[in-house]
């Protein structure tokens, strides 16, 4: 057998089919631990060629004493690393086993990998360009999924329930894009979750692009509306230009539910009151500190659901209405959609509904 290159585009139309009907057995990081956490294939395991600490040692040894004293240290370090991976993995696999390997560039780390690898007798490809290239052509790829998509965009005031509809869409088996749990954020000022950070931007992209490429395009794609920026990550070009041109669906709960809903889902502020007031401080230059501090005041003495009251009042609901007015196109001619309360028999209902409607 042997290495075989593939660019970035045909390992990707290779990539969504089975391994046994030309996909790939297995597709291999060989980039570092931390290359491989920020962002990665979707799917792909690790076998570091050189390890993180590693990577430094060489790369010091080639700035600070010669590019040949490098690769004779790279080149031990990374025989010995191969060899460790061949034990732990290869040993047990047939000889029908077809990987795809990739490093950054898709040069010596990949490539030596792949080489021994076709040594042994496995039919082996190698991205040519690595992740560099393979990323490039995965943003490219965004366009030419959303554009054979057909969206249904949820839109409602804060606290409406898109969320939950959501939810229920996806357990009543529609096809759902839930920007917010890939993005890990709430999607506001107030919208980060303690203790979990969001992705990079690029796992971010990765993220949206494998939820993309998994959609059937004869089924309608169901998304919430959404600015530009999901906390610190952006929202593909390509996808918030087809969210913003397709039809909406507007969902309105009364203030009082929606309250009661964000009380609940938004329950870590009703846990940690200091938390909930230091969000509340970034919100100083858009309301004056004056307003900010009555917030914070009225949360010392327990009035947490009239501050949700007035956050939802004063501040997200005007600013909600001129954002979707102005960027969804469609959003004028959206179907109402009125739930009665916050409840899960009311979202699964309308879930079912819309499913019927629309698909």
């Amino acid at each position: 057998m042997a290495t075989h290159p593939v660019s970035a585009r045909q390992a990707i139309e290779r990539m969504a089919l089975p391994a046994g009907e030309g996909g790939y057995s297995c597709i291999i990081d060989a980039r570092t631990e931390d290359e491989f956490k920020l962002d990665h294939l979707p799917g792909a395991v690790n076998w570091p060629s050189l390890t993180n600490e590693e990577r430094i040692r060489v790369g010091t040894l080639y700035k600070q004493v010669s590019p040949f004293e490098a690769n004779k240290v790279g080149a031990s370090l990374v025989a010995a690393n191969i060899s460790l991976h061949i034990d732990r993995h290869v040993m047990p696999l047939s000889k029908d086993w077809q990987p795809l390997i990739y490093c950054w560039r898709g040069g010596k780390r990949s490539g030596s990998l792949a080489l021994v690898l076709g040594q042994i007798g496995f039919r082996v490809w190698l991205i040519e360009g690595g992740y560099k290239a393979f990323r490039a052509q995965m943003i490219e790829d965004i366009a030419r999924l959303v554009s054979g998509l057909r969206f249904q965009v949820i839109t409602g005031p804060t606290g409406s329930g898109k969320t939950r509809l959501l939810n229920a869409l996806s357990v009543a088996r529609a096809q759902v894009l839930d920007l917010e749990d890939l993005a890990s954020h709430r999607s506001s000022v107030l919208g980060r979750i303690p203790g979990q950070p969001q992705p990079c931007q690029k796992h971010f992209d990765t993220l949206v692009w494998d939820k993309l490429r998994g959609f059937d395009p004869q089924r309608t794609v169901f998304v919430e509306a959404e600015s530009k920026k999901v906390g610190n990550l952006a929202v593909p070009q390509p996808l918030m230009d087809g969210m913003r041109g397709s039809p909406c669906i507007d969902l309105r709960l009364s203030d009082d539910e929606r309250v009661k809903l964000l009380l609940e889902d938004y329950a870590f502020f009703a846990q940690d009151l200091s938390l909930f007031s230091e969000r509340l401080s970034l919100l100083t230059e858009l309301k004056g500190k004056a307003v900010v501090t009555a917030w914070q005041e009225q949360l010392l003495n327990g009035q947490a659901e009239q501050v949700v009251r007035d956050l939802l009042v004063s501040h997200y609901d005007p600013t909600y209405s001129r954002s979707v007015a102005r960027n969804f196109v469609q959003y004028p001619r959206a179907i109402a959609a009125a739930l009665p309360d916050r409840h899960a028999p009311s979202m699964q209902a309308l879930a079912l509904r819309l499913l019927t409607q629309f698909e």
